[in-house]
């Protein structure tokens, strides 16, 4: 299909279960379901999710700029640990369920931006036939290029649809994403599970392939990581 692809990552499902269900079976199977390690019955969601169509992705708690004001949790990756101890608290998080085709970056400003730690990480996906989903837009360029030479399916978000959490904020972000796809050939977007977020989501994405897209899975726009 040569038309624009746009990929939409829904990201934190799981610790709510008022806005998992409605995530899962609300929204089109097409859109791509990002969940909280830390979430009680992750696999039973992941399982409803792949039903439902949705492809699952798992969050991984990593450092961020304003840490330790701000803690991605007991398990997240930090700059000051050792790569060993990193690699345990990845292994981790990974082990929490199956049935995902890759990880996200949750929080991470500061992590993403450490090359040798990010080197780590990206090996150790890269030995399970992970791909990798950069969350923050300002680490997309290095992480690419780290992700190139270590040869692993690599994804970067364009944009945030709901920073802003009203209707004409959203409405307005989801154009922005179909100006991208068009210029650029394809284009991802994330959100969060926020009430409006799925109420414009859902009528956004009844009549997206009328306007000439197409909306894909977050895997059909990763780049090839052989």
């Amino acid at each position: 299909d040569k038309r624009p692809k746009i990929a939409i990552v829904l990201y934190g499902i799981g610790p709510s279960g008022s806005a998992t269900r409605p995530a899962i079976q609300g929204l089109h199977g097409s859109i791509t379901l990002a969940f909280s390690p830390y979430a009680d019955n992750l696999s039973n969601s992941i399982a409803e999710a792949r039903i439902a169509g949705h492809e699952a992705l798992l969050m991984v708690p990593m450092e961020p700029k304003n840490y330790p004001q701000f803690d991605p949790g007991p398990k997240g990756l930090l700059t000051s640990l050792e790569p060993e101890k990193n690699i345990a608290r990845l292994e981790w998080i990974l082990s929490r369920t199956s049935g995902y085709i890759g990880v996200t970056s949750f929080m991470g400003s500061r992590f993403t931006r450490a090359q040798r730690h990010m080197i780590v990480v990206l090996q150790q996906l890269r030995r399970r036939g992970l791909l990798y989903l950069e969350s923050q837009i300002g680490s997309a360029t290095q992480i690419g290029e780290i992700a190139k030479t270590v040869r692993v399916p690599y994804a970067a978000n364009a944009l945030y649809i709901d920073e802003r959490a009203s209707r004409p904020a959203i409405d307005s972000q989801l154009r922005e994403i179909e100006r991208l796809a068009k210029k650029l050939g394809g284009a991802i977007a994330m959100a969060y599970p926020y009430p409006v977020t799925l109420e414009r989501l859902s009528a956004w994405s009844r009549d997206v392939t009328k306007r000439g897209f197409v909306l894909a899975p977050v895997s059909a726009l990763a780049t090839r990581g052989n």
